[in-house]
């Protein structure tokens, strides 16, 4: 593929983690064309992970920043605090709010992904609070220094490292989950039982199968049972979706987020998606969309060396998840999705391991404060079951020997 010309107009809608990413990726690759980043978020591109657990706890903003200021101005890269508004692909120009329009001779999509709220009564109320961006977590945390019960609503890893959170905090926590078990949607089953005995030794009052009604004057709410669980504060932690408007307003393909090829190009050869947005094949069959920080920066680097260098190979890259709930950190590489085997090992007292294995082969581990196997799985994620059989499962061991 051909690299873009050395004074070739990129322009990125998001200044999200992705976004930022591509535009620094780009100067590394050593890219000299213009470079303009469009975000409506006030303020420097900033780290999102921490919103539910360091920021809680310290409120300082400035540590969440990327970069400073100057970095940018060195970098020559240009930030435009506006709302996109369209995308003009006959023209190559991006509109935004204001009547501004912005010409590119390739597109970068890094528009992430926005709180959901499922349709309840009251769930969307001005009092009910969510956590995405960074207005979202200071106001949560000025309502939470006068809270006495939280009720979240979710069990997945936002509202699982927020409770945490809260309860180190002395808050009371009560967290409701419609599915028979937290994190379903990542987790293997044997891991979701090891976080609900992990949160209720936190002292957090954990309900499965709680299909909530409504919630009643923004702070309690009402479960399809007939119980009430009574609050101060309610946090809607109910899933995301992708920001795919703009891309379909555009005419690309659309499907459960912006459809990219093996390069991550769109429909558009012009135009490419990354991270929360964009939904991607994978080397073995089917396509994914990954709620991820780490697959959006691999992603915006894999689109960098395309442009800046005119790289061909496919994203091909092991995708890997982490999550910081209290005193217990939760790695996972890989996909475990269609598991046909789970082995759980035996570790010591707060820790955990779980293989996933599908078609004979390691798809996915899941480990809890075990960083060196996790480390040793991220590069065995695909091997056969027969060789981690014949180490006794040991993944360093096994490693070793598929090596040798």
């Amino acid at each position: 593929m051909t690299p873009l010309a050395p004074d070739a107009r990129v322009v990125v809608i998001g200044t999200g983690q992705g976004g930022f990413q591509v535009a620094a990726s780009l100067r590394q690759e050593g890219f000299a064309g213009p470079v303009t980043l469009i975000g409506e978020e006030p303020g420097l591109p900033y780290q999102r992970p921490p919103l539910s657990k360091a920021y809680m706890a310290d409120g300082e903003a400035e540590r969440l920043l990327l970069k400073p200021a100057g970095f940018y101005d060195r970098s020559a890269l240009t930030l435009v605090e506006a709302r996109a508004t369209g995308i003009d692909r006959e023209t190559r120009v991006v509109q935004t709010e204001g009547g501004a329009a912005h010409p590119y001779d390739h597109l970068v999509l890094a528009t992430g992904a926005r709180a959901f709220r499922p349709p309840v009564p009251g769930l969307d109320a001005d009092e009910v609070v969510e956590l995405r961006t960074l207005a979202d977590a200071a106001l949560l945390r000025d309502r939470l220094a006068r809270t006495r019960h939280a009720i979240v609503v979710g069990g997945g890893f936002i509202g699982l490292e927020f409770a945490a959170m809260a309860r180190a905090a002395g808050v009371a926590v009560t967290v409701l989950e419609t599915a028979p078990r937290l994190m379903a949607r990542a987790l293997s089953p044997a891991m979701s039982d090891w976080f609900l005995a992990a949160h209720r030794a936190m002292g957090t009052e954990v309900l499965l199968g709680a299909c909530v009604e409504a919630v009643e004057n923004g702070r309690g709410v009402r479960l399809t049972d007939g119980r009430m669980v009574a609050g101060d504060l309610v946090l809607a932690a109910t899933g995301v979706r992708p920001n795919a408007e703009l891309a379909a307003a555009a005419g690309l393909t659309v499907e459960n987020g912006v459809v990219v090829d093996g390069r991550l190009l769109t429909s558009d050869p012009a135009i490419s998606a990354l991270g929360d947005c964009a939904a991607f094949p994978l080397p073995e069959g089917g396509r994914v969309r990954l709620e991820s920080v780490q697959a959006a920066v691999d992603h915006a680097r894999h689109i960098a060396r395309r442009l800046a260098k005119g790289e061909e190979a496919d994203y091909a890259a092991v995708p890997w998840f982490w999550s910081d709930q209290g005193k217990h950190k939760l790695q996972i590489a890989g996909l475990g999705t269609g598991a046909e085997e789970v082995v759980a090992l035996p570790q010591a007292e707060g820790q955990a391991v779980v293989l996933l294995f599908r078609a004979g082969r390691l798809a996915a581990v899941e480990t809890v404060n075990a960083v060196p196997q996790h480390m040793a799985a991220r590069k065995l994620i695909g091997a056969p079951q027969a060789l981690l059989e014949a180490a006794g499962y040991d993944l360093k061991d096994a490693l070793k020997t598929g090596a040798a």
